[in-house]
């Protein structure tokens, strides 16, 4: 009988022993932090790992998760400066950063979080007009984050940013904007066509003035050549006279020369009546036709007119 007790005893105890152990020992996940409390107050915080606890004692009072988090906004009616009413939902990431805090700062610090979120954005909303949102995005999500993380700087937890997902204006704006995005399109096709036609014009206009310049500059070029070219030939001919007359002077001047002379005016005196003679059927006959010795007097008299002086005194 005593046997049997001592067993039971021991039975008991063992499993009482388990069961403290069961219910002291913790472990602690991986970017988890769980707010231990001993009778009723706050204790420690405890990180990952394996933890032991005081049965009946110690207990977990919070248990928070170090990881960020993306918290939701719900769609909320704003009014804009410029009287508006739109609709605006975000998206707001934060993360604990002092367990102790997050548990004990306030309530419940998701919804706090999110009632900021709101209000900023609303107050935001109102600053700026209804063209104006759609551009400022980046300022109103900066301002959000700005107001919201010195709130939540005393409960422990971090706001790193704010996002708008959407801005839903009513459908009578909607349509008005689509209208004027139309109209300021169409506004901008016709100046542009406008401008494209005077560019093409003026283009036009240089190019026909270049192309006149180039005629013209052509002309002038084509004349001064020409001028130049009968300037030359006619330097060219005077030379080619002057040098064949030297060359007659000095010719005239040799032994025989003068008959050559003769001889040479008689042949031309013949060649010239014969080509007046082919030239038609009338001309008229110089009376002194055969007196060829006469014309060739009369040439030499015309090369030499001190000849011809003495000839006639004679």
């Amino acid at each position: 009988m005593e046997v049997n007790t001592f067993l039971i005893v021991t039975v008991t105890l063992a499993a009482l022993v388990l069961y403290t152990i069961y219910r002291g020992a913790i472990v602690v996940p991986q970017q988890s932090a769980f707010v231990v409390e001993r009778l009723g107050k706050y204790s420690s915080s405890l990180n990952a790992g394996f933890h032991i606890l005081i049965p009946f004692i110690d207990r977990v009072g919070y248990k928070h998760s170090l990881k960020e988090h993306a918290i939701d906004i719900p769609e909320q009616s704003c009014i804009t400066r410029d009287n508006v009413q739109v609709g605006v939902d975000g998206v707001i990431y934060l993360k604990v950063l002092d367990p102790r805090l997050a548990s004990y700062g306030i309530g419940d610090y998701i919804f706090a979080i999110t009632q900021l979120a709101q209000t900023t954005l609303r107050s935001e909303i109102g600053k700026i007009e209804l063209d104006r949102t759609f551009e400022e995005r980046t300022l109103i999500n900066s301002a959000v984050v700005t107001e919201v993380d010195k709130a939540s700087d005393s409960w422990g937890v971090k706001v790193f940013r704010y996002e708008i997902r959407n801005i839903t204006p009513p459908q009578d704006v909607l349509q008005a904007m689509e209208k004027q995005m139309r109209a300021e399109r169409e506004k901008r096709a016709v100046v542009l066509t406008s401008e494209g036609e005077r560019d093409a014009r003026i283009n036009e206009a240089e190019g026909s003035k270049q192309q006149l310049i180039k005629q013209s500059e052509a002309v002038k070029q084509q004349r001064i050549n020409e001028a130049e070219g009968e300037a030359s030939a006619i330097l060219a001919v005077a030379r080619a006279t002057a040098e064949g007359m030297i060359q007659v002077a000095e010719a005239l001047q040799r032994e025989g020369g003068e008959g050559a002379m003769q001889l040479r005016i008689a042949e031309q005196y013949i060649t010239e009546f014969g080509k007046l003679a082919k030239a038609g059927n009338t001309f008229v006959v110089p009376a002194s036709l055969g007196d060829v010795s006469g014309m060739i007097a009369l040439a030499k008299g015309i090369i030499d007119p001190g000849r011809q002086t003495k000839s006639t005194a004679r």
